[in-house]
């Protein structure tokens, strides 16, 4: 019997933890399985990679009572940098937005909603910039994380680091939902 309760746990524990969910908001993509390869379409176009640079499609869910706006960050805490490398940055999406579709990451933002604002990346420019880790290293974790927050729109300058608008987040966050994608070469 004990056996029988400790497989049960072991498997909902298991299944929890390939949600992508903090108290009932959740974070996913169809392009991107959490904890899988992250295909060439969501690759970076430079550096010696040649994927076709789209940011993935996202959807997200669950949002708390008192959501104003969202954020979203892919961030790769594997690049050898010391400090890792923020691929993308979107912030004052509104609140009744609960998606973005794929190729929403260009740098011009033309597919992003109305309000949405691109923040620099470690590529040094806006938009989506794909996953390229330098050759032989172990895959690289991409994380996806979708903030709500507690206010319409993040007051931070218009050429804000990313580290300045993850502080600005942190600060305001009511909830998050992430998930993982990896990719090596």
């Amino acid at each position: 019997m004990q056996t029988s309760l400790m497989a049960m746990a072991l498997l909902a524990g298991m299944m929890v933890c390939g949600t992508a969910s903090a108290q009932g908001f959740t974070l996913s993509s169809p392009d991107i399985a959490d904890g899988a390869t992250i295909g060439n379409d969501f690759v970076f176009k430079g550096f010696g990679c040649s994927g076709k640079n789209l940011s993935p499609a996202l959807s997200w869910s669950g949002a708390p009572a008192g959501t104003k706006s969202f954020a979203l960050t892919v961030y790769d805490p594997d690049a050898p940098t010391g400090s890792g490398w923020w691929h993308w940055v979107v912030y004052d999406i509104p609140p009744h937005v609960t998606s973005l579709p794929r190729g929403a990451g260009d740098p011009h933002g033309k597919h992003l909603p109305k309000g949405a604002v691109q923040g620099r990346t470690d590529f040094g420019t806006v938009g989506y910039g794909g996953p390229c880790p330098p050759p032989g290293d172990k895959p690289h974790r991409y994380i996806f994380t979708i903030f709500a927050l507690d206010v319409p729109k993040l007051d931070v300058p218009k050429d804000a680091t990313a580290a300045l608008i993850g502080f600005n987040l942190h600060a305001h966050t009511l909830a998050k939902a992430s998930f993982t994608g990896l990719y090596g070469r």
